[in-house]
């Protein structure tokens, strides 16, 4: 059934099986993204969220149910309409033997060529823009394949905001990056939301940086939505722990008052 939030959401899903052959990860789930949210999806290592977010982003058929994209089932557009639409960052992605920086981020350009549209001045400066947001400039006539995980990272994040599309799914984006650049992409990501009115699905580990960065907060646990909302109002001590089987305290972030959580000492409570 179809509710009225799932009818004003640009992105939603109903009924959702999620399975890879014959291993069910996740069954009769209902998700819906808030527009102009950015909604950050947490819970134990394999509990499902990056097949959530691949079936969202129509990298993964759902087994049963439908991933709506702007009114439509998305399997029903054409790839390059979806690309027009929706921006994925995967966990992993190998960039072709060779590859200059510059000439992969404008790759990202590519759902808006056509026969009658090939590149333009516009296309020229949309990548230079994306280049110069996420830092890596300087790296322009630098080969992929030289590059550190990090920097491959923002390479990869950069291709993706030339699709200029208005949603953007990021699974892991902190992966490979020191603590300083993990806090430049997520603050990158904020901007986008909060400036730019972009909406944004990110998968993330750490609860701090979630509960810092989210304006809504999905939690998981074995293929199952068990809370969503402000990260402010759902993040309890007894939520993590019944989640990640981890005794903590929440406290309030001297930065930012968002929660913060704080893992009991377990061999300290042992003695």
């Amino acid at each position: 059934m179809t509710t009225a939030d799932d009818a004003a959401s640009r992105l939603h899903g109903q009924g959702l099986t999620l399975a890879y052959e014959q291993r069910v990860i996740s069954q009769d789930l209902a998700v819906t993204i808030p527009d102009n949210s950015f909604t950050v999806i947490v819970g134990p290592n394999a509990c499902g969220k990056s097949t959530l977010l691949r079936a969202l982003s129509r990298t993964l058929k759902p087994a049963r149910g439908h991933v709506h994209l702007d009114g439509r089932v998305i399997g029903s557009y054409p790839a390059k309409e979806v690309a027009r639409r929706l921006g994925l960052l995967p966990q992993t992605s190998i960039a072709p033997d060779g590859i200059g920086v510059a000439d992969l981020v404008a790759r990202g350009r590519f759902p808006h060529q056509g026969f009658l549209r090939q590149w333009s001045t516009q296309d020229e400066a949309v990548v230079a823009e994306a280049m110069e947001a996420t830092g890596i400039a300087d790296l322009a006539d630098r080969s992929v394949d030289e590059l550190s995980g990090g920097q491959r990272q923002r390479v990869w994040l950069a291709m993706v905001l030339t699709q200029q599309t208005p949603l953007l799914l990021l699974d892991e984006p902190t992966t490979y990056l020191d603590i300083a650049h993990q806090m430049d992409m997520l603050d990158l990501c904020a901007d986008l939301h909060a400036e730019r009115g972009h909406t944004l699905v990110a998968v993330l580990h750490d609860l701090n940086h979630a509960c810092r960065y989210a304006t809504h907060l999905i939690v998981m646990k074995e293929g199952a939505i068990v809370a969503e909302g402000d990260p402010a109002t759902v993040v309890t001590a007894d939520l993590v722990e019944e989640v990640f089987g981890l005794p903590v305290r929440v406290i309030d972030d001297p930065e930012t008052h968002t929660p913060m959580i704080v893992p009991v000492n377990r061999r300290a409570a042992a003695r």
